[in-house]
């Protein structure tokens, strides 16, 4: 697996699960939502495309393998 596959796996892991202890102490309202609220919002649409830009990286593997 490419260290590349592997940063976009981790990304949205990280953004979700490990920032959560430091995001929790900030509280301002962004867009009308808490900042915590605002982040795992945030932390989805960061997540959609890690995801996407994976799954271009391996179709691309799978077209040059036909």
């Amino acid at each position: 697996m490419s260290p590349v596959k592997i940063i976009l796996t981790l990304i949205p892991f990280i953004w979700t699960i490990g920032m959560i202890p430091f995001v929790n102490r900030v509280k301002p309202f962004v867009f009308g939502l808490p900042f915590l609220a605002f982040w795992l919002v945030c932390g989805i649409i960061v997540a959609f495309l890690c995801i996407k830009a994976l799954y271009t990286i391996d179709s691309k593997n799978n077209k040059e393998a036909d």
